[in-house]
Formats: C-alpha cells, sequence, structure tokens
C-alpha cells in the first residue's frame, strides 16, 4: 500500500515540506533565494486542492469565478505578487515536482526571485491527489 500524502508542511517528512525542499533546491541551483512556509498561504492552497475535489474541477479559477490572487487575500495575507501552481493525479513530491519543472509556466513560478515565501496543499481523493503552490511576496 502506498502512504497518503500528509496535508501539513508543518509535518517533518510530509509531502507538502517535501516539495517545499525540492522547490528550494531547484531555486538555489538557479541563483534564487530559498522561500519560506507561510501559514496563511498553505491554508489558501489546501483549500483549493480541497475545493477542487469536492466541487470536481482542476483550474486556477473556482466555479464561483474566484481565482488565485482571491484565495490568498480570503485567508488574510497582504501580497504585492502571487503566482500558483497546480497538479493532478501526481503520486509524490518529487513526480510533481518533475511535472511542474518541465512545463514553462510551472517552472517560471518555482525559479521566481521575487517570490519568498510558499504554501503547498495537498489534497488525495478519487480521480487523484491536487496539488496546489501558493507563492507569493507580502506586501
Amino acid at each position: 500500500p502506498r502512504p497518503a500524502p500528509q496535508p501539513s508542511a508543518g509535518q517533518p517528512g510530509g509531502s507538502a515540506a517535501q516539495v517545499l525542499a525540492l522547490v528550494n533546491s531547484e531555486r538555489g541551483k538557479n541563483g534564487c533565494s530559498p522561500v519560506r512556509s507561510n501559514s496563511l498561504l498553505q491554508t489558501a492552497a489546501q483549500r483549493h486542492s480541497q475545493d477542487m475535489a469536492n466541487r470536481d474541477y482542476f483550474d486556477h479559477t473556482n466555479p464561483d469565478g474566484a481565482g488565485p490572487s482571491d484565495r490568498i487575500t480570503a485567508v488574510g495575507y497582504q501580497w504585492s505578487r502571487t503566482g500558483e501552481n497546480i497538479a493532478m493525479g501526481q503520486r509524490t513530491p518529487a513526480d510533481v515536482m518533475n511535472a511542474w519543472m518541465n512545463s514553462p509556466g510551472h517552472r517560471a513560478n518555482i525559479l521566481n526571485c521575487a517570490f519568498t515565501e510558499l504554501g503547498v496543499g495537498i489534497h488525495d481523493a478519487p480521480g487523484g491527489i491536487r496539488w496546489t503552490q501558493k507563492f507569493a511576496t507580502p506586501r
């Protein structure tokens, strides 16, 4: 049996913490400072991953029309710059990072040196794991 991803970046060895470590490894190879985990961004990311599963959609804009910046604002994060990556179906942090790094738009978010904080949301549900990365720079 395969282990379920851990939703919390605060849990050592959890999938969200692994994604953060992989992001920072890629950023380091490309001359960017590491991003740090932010609990508000993590909440926004987790809510989006769960919402995509619960309402059966896969998009940056939810069925109500709310987009990435709306989700960050809704949790009370004061941002000056934001970016979002989503993925579905990959089983491990390494698999999802490989997919994102091989997609120009997703790679650009990961390697955007202006971003300083990250939240990772992971939700395992029928149809596959939903992954969300919320990158931001505070105001």
